[in-house]
């Protein structure tokens, strides 16, 4: 019998046997772990020197809800948290809009102001723990929700750790959690880069995500191609607010997903590393080695998960994980098992967890750096992944890079292209998932699934209606007037955002502020 041509997802042809002569191409990258331009890692020893960090996405229902759940994952061990918001604390409306309405707490926990922060942190200590906050449209008003809490635990600035994900662009491009124009929001992004560059350190302030584009349907290649032209233009637009990319860059983080081709996963993780390292220092001229590292958190795909006998899902997990572990990771979130089918519970957020732990500690991987080095699979579709993500960016490059290809829609039609490939290859057999389109049982699906009490909505706008009986209405109207002012000129609008929080002016009134300056941004039909 006749085998049929086998290609990864990003269209590479994968010959039944490879050998040197294919993976050893011109000009090959024998530079070392810890050595420009860091295919093989980032840091000489890698994992040798320290794990990556175990951050569990987590967060639904109210502030007390997921301080709970918090504090649980902290005691199986996880080494990092990772803060899920609801849609309407990402879109900045507070829990009694009617927009929030039947969303509150729904898809991550609900924040409103200062006295919500207060509870979702009570009792874990932030100068000890690394958080990572996955917001956007509203990512300086929750980092400087951080940064008030901080304060009234008596932490500095100086001695916060994580990451802000603050990473609009990709939100015009895949996940629609957007509110004003492109504009004000890169001026959002750069303003936290000057502040967080004198006032926080050790805090990355930016997490640019191709997880999200891989997601709604992108290749490999394009989820690199489109995150790293995405950084390109926050690198361009600091450097033309006159901030310098050695001081920056360092603060600079990525976000990739990790689906179920293992070798390709692989492959693209060390792309991604090598040519943003090569555009750093030779398009941007930076001199500083650590602006130039490209560092990222991955999260296993979700949209890799099946609803069709979920166990299975474990061993999906457990294999992304692997392959985002031997790409040279620095923080992982694992994806558990019934996520296809609610949030998840205890039970399935603490075996996501052990699969981090197992691969850490009983799996060998993390004994040396680089353990696939010299595979001649690998070495030959990082070559060939990386002609593909080169050539993506060029296209990108000759239509002014990624502001312009949101506004005309080429990064959706991509998008859509590959996604509607991929669902057809899958309903007519060529693309096989094990549960769903072969191996298909009748078993009944898992029972214990998640549901948010619907009375928490209630009782979180209640909450709210107390704290603006309860506040100082005056020095939160004075708070919101400067800060409009602020946002009308062009003085850096994060010390007035903190001000106002600090008074407990609210997610939606700091967010309403902004539409009034700077308006709403409404995606043309292209």
């Amino acid at each position: 019998m006749t085998d049929k041509p086998r290609k990864t997802t990003s269209d590479i042809p994968v010959p039944p046997v490879l050998g040197p002569a294919k993976a050893e191409p011109k000009g090959r990258d024998r530079a070392a772990p810890g050595e420009y331009p860091f295919t093989r890692g980032i840091y000489p020893d890698m994992y040798r020197g320290r794990l990556w960090t175990m951050r569990q996405y987590a967060g639904f229902g109210t502030a007390g809800e997921t301080n709970k759940r918090f504090k649980y994952l902290l005691e199986q061990g996880q080494t990092g948290l990772s803060v899920a918001f609801d849609l309407a604390t990402q879109i900045g409306y507070d829990s009694d809009h009617p927009m929030a309405r039947g969303e509150v707490g729904r898809t991550g926990v609900a924040i409103d102001s200062l006295q919500d922060m207060e509870i979702l942190f009570d009792g874990i200590p932030l100068d000890k723990v690394s958080t990572s906050m996955t917001i956007n449209a509203t990512a300086v008003i929750l980092l400087a929700l951080y940064i008030a809490v901080a304060r009234k635990q008596g932490v500095p600035a100086e001695k916060l750790m994580g990451t802000v994900q603050n990473d609009i662009l990709k939100e015009f491009i895949a996940r629609g959690t957007y509110i004003f124009p492109p504009e004000p929001s890169m001026r959002i992004i750069t303003d936290i880069f000057a502040y967080a560059g004198k006032h926080l350190p050790g805090y990355n302030t930016i997490s640019i995500s191709g997880y999200h584009i891989r997601e709604a349907g992108a290749t490999a290649a394009q989820e690199v191609a489109f995150t790293l032209s995405n950084g390109i233009a926050y690198v361009r637009a600091a450097v033309e607010a006159g901030l310098a990319v050695d001081d920056f860059g360092p603060r600079l983080s990525f976000f990739f997903a990790a689906h179920n081709n293992l070798f390709e996963e692989v492959a693209k993780f060390r792309v991604a590393r090598r040519v943003w390292a090569r555009i750093i220092r030779e398009r941007f001229k930076a001199t500083d080695p650590k602006a130039m590292l490209l560092r990222f958190h991955t999260q296993t795909g979700g949209s890799t998960l099946t609803a069709q006998q979920p166990e299975n899902n474990i061993v999906r997990t457990a294999m992304q994980a692997l392959a985002a572990v031997l790409g040279g990771t620095q923080s992982l979130h694992t994806n558990s098992f019934d996520e296809a089918l609610g949030l998840p519970t205890e039970r399935s957020a603490e075996i996501a967890l052990r699969t981090q732990q197992i691969l850490a500690h009983e799996s060998g991987v993390t004994d040396t750096a680089d353990p696939l080095a010299g595979s001649y699979c690998l070495e030959y579709l990082t070559g060939e992944l990386e002609k593909r993500v080169l050539t993506l960016m060029e296209r990108i490059e000759k239509m002014g890079g990624s502001v312009p290809c949101i506004d005309s829609g080429f990064f959706r039609d991509e998008i859509a292209r590959s996604a509607y490939a991929y669902q057809k290859a899958t309903e007519n057999g060529e693309e096989i998932v094990v549960g769903v389109n072969r191996f298909k049982s009748g078993r009944p699906s898992v029972e214990g699934v998640l549901k948010v009490d619907p009375d928490l909505e209630a009782a979180q706008v209640e909450r709210l209606k107390k704290l603006r009986a309860t506040r100082d209405n005056r020095k939160v109207n004075e708070c919101l007037k400067t800060l409009k002012a602020a946002a009308g000129g062009d003085e850096n609008i994060v010390s007035p955002v903190i001000d106002a929080v600090e008074n407990y002016a609210t997610v939606g009134e700091i967010s309403d502020v902004f539409r009034q300056v700077w308006g709403e941004y409404r995606e043309r039909n292209v």
